[in-house]
């Protein structure tokens, strides 16, 4: 869909809207983390066009019972990524809006836990993440907010490495990423923010991948939709499409609130 024609907005008539507004939310998906230097998994270089993984098997939830390994290879290098990058201004701002009760939480699609060192706190994370996980064995939950350290050192000492084991059974470890053949994660907590905002945020998302692309119909409420391309949404009034880097906008915006 091209977006191009719809109304949009300047980032000072944005700024304004979001001091305005009494609960804002925000919807998250790649964009946000490619410009901290995470290759999109669809595009040029990532995951499903490399060729360096199968992503057919690397997240699909029969492959990984059967195979880890395959999985657990692919995170080694996913957490390296991780450890070089940081939030972007982005991710600040959507923490800092949090802090300062405009924002009332952020539904991400991301896995990436950026969100989480950012300083955001309440975050729906539909496809999940590797911030907690849990054994596939026992279903203890072994750990809730897991750094890239601590995945990192488990992966370095397991006796599979890198294969992660649970302490208390020996079972597999999986983080809670939902995989092909999983439900996604936090639907309900994300209906629930969507529906009571009055001002939803739509960044780095092309809404392509369901269920969590329908997430953002839910809402009568003004939409602000930044992406670097076209977005798959039924356009309403009061709903607007700024085609730009996020940061370079965001940028923008801040330096705006904070005159």
């Amino acid at each position: 869909m091209n977006n191009r024609r719809l109304p949009s907005l300047t980032p000072e008539q944005c700024g304004s809207r979001i001091l305005d507004a009494k609960c804002i939310v925000a919807f998250t998906g790649a964009g946000i983390s490619t410009a901290a230097g995470i290759p999109d998994f669809r595009g040029p270089n990532g995951l499903y066009t490399t060729g360096k993984y199968n992503a057919d098997k690397v997240f699909e939830i029969d492959y990984f019972h059967k195979h880890p390994e395959m999985f657990y290879e692919f995170s080694r290098d996913f957490i390296q990524i991780l450890k070089k990058i940081q939030p972007t201004i982005t991710h600040r701002f959507l923490a800092r809006l949090e802090s300062e009760d405009l924002l009332t939480g952020v539904i991400t699609q991301n896995i990436d836990t950026l969100h989480h060192r950012a300083g955001s706190i309440n975050i729906a994370e539909v496809h999940g993440s590797y911030w907690s996980a849990s054994c596939l064995s026992c279903n203890q939950f072994i750990k809730n907010g897991a750094t890239l350290d601590w995945w990192e050192e488990q992966m370095t000492q397991s006796p599979r490495s890198p294969v992660v084991l649970c302490p208390h059974c020996g079972g597999i470890i999986k983080p809670d990423v939902v995989f092909f053949g999983e439900p996604v994660r936090d639907l309900d907590k994300a209906e629930t923010m969507i529906k009571s905002c009055d001002l939803l945020l739509v960044l780095g998302s092309s809404l392509t991948v369901y269920p969590a692309a329908l997430l953002p119909q839910l809402t009568s409420a003004s939409t602000i939709v930044v992406n670097q391309g076209d977005v798959m949404i039924s356009f309403r009034q009061d709903m607007y499409f700024i085609l730009s880097d996020l940061d370079a906008f965001f940028k923008k915006v801040i330096d705006f609130i904070d005159s």
